[in-house]
């Protein structure tokens, strides 16, 4: 090898080695925890960015609100030109042959039932509202994401079920084998263990599917890529509160609740702003004009200031500001009556959403207690059927007890974990919970999870 191609060689991996360096590394599939979920969600979702655009339409409406205190400054001007001038028999100008006039004017008007004012309030108040509304528009799609986060949980534990039951049939259509072979089987238990074999096959590929499908929704809830992985958090012990201090604190906290006392108050506003219509409104106006002619009229006025004040009270408008006032009246009173009737809505879903939660926990510890009996009658099936005490078809039933336990248990505790969500949703506190979280302040700690899927359920596939 030359010279040449040496040097040629030494550049091309030079720069080979140069590339290397200056190239990112690729990187591993992101993993995110639920916090980190919900901190995504609050930032990316539509839903939520069309309710925070509701809160800016209120908050200009309050702008415009407070505009109206303000007098209008406006500037005004116009140029007429004649097709001649005219004199009377006095040689007195009547007709210029061009004129013009130009000023500032300022306009002041109110309501002396200071209606102004009053819907300046009703704008502050329908802030208030919507900030509410956002609020329990992010609860509700933050507990959509919780649903869709432990699905894909869910469904991932179903699948390392599913594997380890096809590694589990798989050994014993092996062993169903090798005792056919030596006569110590029929065939009939062969082909047992083979139909079972390819069941658990099926079962494996429609946990895999399903596992993409829920994880595909769980991308577009919270706007991540789908292939990544999920942290789940250990959780902590802790004590249910009672129904009554749940109800207690969904009264309180509940931003929907919260929302209707704004919508009661700006009823009264309304009301309030409807009366005074029957108060007379006083305009103010201030004026500076200049004019101009050519030729100039002896009698022409160049320059004034003036004021006008003009009171207004419209004494018959066939009945409309009564029906305006009635109108509101009866606004009042259907804001108060959707208030009281949410009240007892929220009161039923703190109830449903604890009752749910007691129960889930309840049947938490009797699902733990039989797939530790399924685990043993397997194991002890196995035995015998290797020693020719137990027959194909008793290993098959432990061996379906043991996974509709397994199954059991992971449902069992992830309703669990999203009857916890449930019941902070229902009480109005997910939202404050994570946002605490989220600055690192922690949340109330009343209800938190009461074990980890892998403590409970365990590592399924080396069974």
């Amino acid at each position: 090898m030359g010279g040449g191609e040496m040097k040629a060689w030494g550049i091309i991996l030079g720069g080979m080695l140069l590339l290397t360096l200056i190239l990112p590394l690729p990187l591993g599939a992101a993993e995110y925890s639920l916090d980190d979920l919900f901190r995504i969600a609050l930032a990316r979702s539509e839903r939520i960015k069309s309710a925070e655009e509701n809160l800016m339409i209120a908050e200009i409406g309050k702008q415009k609100a407070v505009s109206v205190l303000f007098p209008r400054l406006s500037a005004f001007g116009s140029y007429t030109r004649f097709s001649e001038d005219k004199y009377n028999d006095l040689n007195m100008l009547i007709q210029p042959e061009s004129a013009g006039s130009w000023g500032l004017r300022a306009d002041q008007s109110f309501s002396l039932g200071l209606r102004e004012f009053t819907a300046l309030g009703m704008s502050k108040t329908n802030i208030a509202k919507y900030r509410m509304d956002l609020e329990s528009v992010q609860e509700e799609y933050l507990l959509l994401v919780a649903r869709a986060y432990y699905d894909v949980l869910r469904v991932g534990k179903q699948l390392d079920i599913a594997a380890a039951n096809l590694k589990r049939l798989a050994d014993y259509r092996n062993a169903a084998e090798k005792r056919f072979k030596v006569g110590e089987a029929t065939k009939t238990v062969l082909l047992r263990a083979e139909g079972e074999l390819s069941g658990a096959r099926s079962d494996l590929v429609t946990a895999e599917n399903s596992l993409k499908l829920v994880r595909a929704l769980l991308a577009r809830l919270v706007g991540i890529e789908e292939e990544c992985s999920l942290r789940e958090a250990p959780p902590e012990e802790r004590e249910i509160p009672s129904l009554a201090a749940l109800k207690d604190t969904a009264f309180a906290e509940r931003s929907d609740l919260k929302g209707l006392e704004y919508v009661k108050k700006m009823a009264a506003q309304q009301r309030s702003y409807a009366w005074g219509a029957y108060w007379p409104s006083l305009s103010l106006s201030g004026v500076y004009a200049k004019a101009d002619q050519d030729p100039t009229s002896l009698t022409l006025n160049k320059e004034s200031t003036y004021l006008n004040l003009a009171l207004n009270f419209p004494l018959f408008q066939g009945g409309f500001r009564k029906a305006d006032v009635d109108e509101a009246t009866a606004k009042e009173r259907q804001a108060a009556f959707l208030y009281e009737d949410l009240k007892k809505t929220i009161g039923i879903e703190v109830e449903i959403a604890y009752l749910e939660l007691s129960n889930a926990k309840e049947v938490i510890k009797f699902q733990e207690d039989q797939l530790s009996f399924a685990r043993e009658n397997y194991r002890a099936v196995s035995r015998q059927f290797e020693v020719g005490l137990a027959n194909s078809i008793d290993v098959m039933d432990a061996n379906t007890l043991l996974v509709s336990a397994q199954r059991r248990l992971a449902d069992a505790y992830y309703a669990y974990q999203i009857s916890i969500l449930k019941v902070k949703r229902a009480t109005g506190t997910l939202l404050k919970e994570i946002m605490a979280t989220s600055t690192g302040s922690g949340g109330s700690g009343e209800i938190l999870p009461a074990r980890s899927a892998l403590d409970i359920a365990g590592k399924e596939r080396g069974e």
